[in-house]
């Protein structure tokens, strides 16, 4: 018995030392994930007025471009995956990856072959050990992204997307990621960069997101469509960066809530240990006061 109540201990004590790791993550967790949405925060007024000149930009040019032009027969698309370097995060980067195969099996039905930029070292790990092909990786700093790793990607998917198919280049650029709701939702989104899609770029979008009903005036030089060229690989740039800053927004607070969970069940189980080994101590105390009467007993008898 008493053997029985030294395992319960030990358990007990294991499961505080990892409460203290998880209790500690969470935290660390916490403080990253403010510092996260400040820099989601911060990133908006650009965002927007850089939707707003390249919607006037195409409102005014005459001709649209590749850029922005749908291509009538498509056979390779640019797919960036943004998953996280670390784990502990719950179904983070599962999910990505999930709606990610999603997204390989639409294009697939279309007869576009999609070519794998994958940002994350559990994406790279994935597609690794099914021994997938990978166009370029990118990894170590998914929890803190900067614009510097948003202009290398962004230059990886440009190049390809200027190329001829012929050459191995591609018709269209999807994005993969994370989209930051709150604290407690996070929603894994698809979303088409190039060609860009205009319409997202709605007047009633302008005006809910926006906070203007038309767009404001613009001259031009030397031309829409010169602006309009200049501007997109800026466009590609920041909503590749919009999107890791939105993605280490949701990775932080996945691994928030995932280190509470972890440290809540370590609690219930500290309290379900607890009560086994009191019981085990009160059978043990038990079983010594039965021993001692039966051999007062004894003796008395004798």
């Amino acid at each position: 018995m008493g053997a029985q109540l030294r395992v319960y201990r030990r358990r007990i004590k294991s499961v505080q030392s990892t409460k203290k790791i998880t209790k500690a993550m969470e935290l660390i967790a916490s403080s990253r994930f403010v510092k996260a949405q400040q820099r989601v925060e911060a990133s908006l007024p650009y965002t927007q007025e850089l939707l707003r000149a390249i919607s006037a930009a195409v409102s005014h040019g005459n001709s649209k471009g590749a850029l922005v032009s749908e291509v009538e027969n498509r056979k390779r698309a640019a797919v960036i995956l943004i998953t996280s370097d670390r784990g502990l995060a719950g179904a983070y980067s599962s999910a990505i990856i999930k709606e990610g195969e999603g997204l390989n099996a639409l294009l697939k039905e279309e007869g576009v072959t999609p070519e794998h930029y994958l940002v994350g070292r559990k994406s790279v790990g994935y597609y690794k050990f099914r021994e997938r092909k990978i166009a370029n990786s990118w990894t170590g700093f998914t929890d803190q992204p900067t614009y510097e790793d948003a202009k290398r990607i962004a230059a990886a998917v440009f190049e390809a997307f200027n190329l001829p198919t012929a050459e191995g280049g591609v018709d269209e650029i999807h994005l993969v990621y994370t989209h930051f709701v709150n604290m407690a939702v996070q929603e894994v989104r698809v979303r088409r960069i190039l060609p860009v899609e205009i319409l997202e770029v709605s007047k009633a979008e302008a005006s809910e997101k926006l906070d203007t009903k038309v767009f404001p005036l613009y001259d031009f030089e030397p031309s829409p469509e010169a602006v309009l060229e200049a501007l997109l690989p800026r466009y590609v740039e920041n909503m590749i960066y919009t999107a890791l800053l939105l993605a280490a927004a949701s990775e932080h607070a996945a691994r928030r809530r995932a280190m509470k969970s972890a440290s809540d069940n370590a609690e219930e189980l500290i309290r379900t240990l607890a009560r086994q080994a009191n019981q085990a101590r009160q059978a043990e105390i038990t079983q010594e006061i039965s021993e001692i009467v039966g051999g007062a007993d004894a003796l008395a008898s004798a």
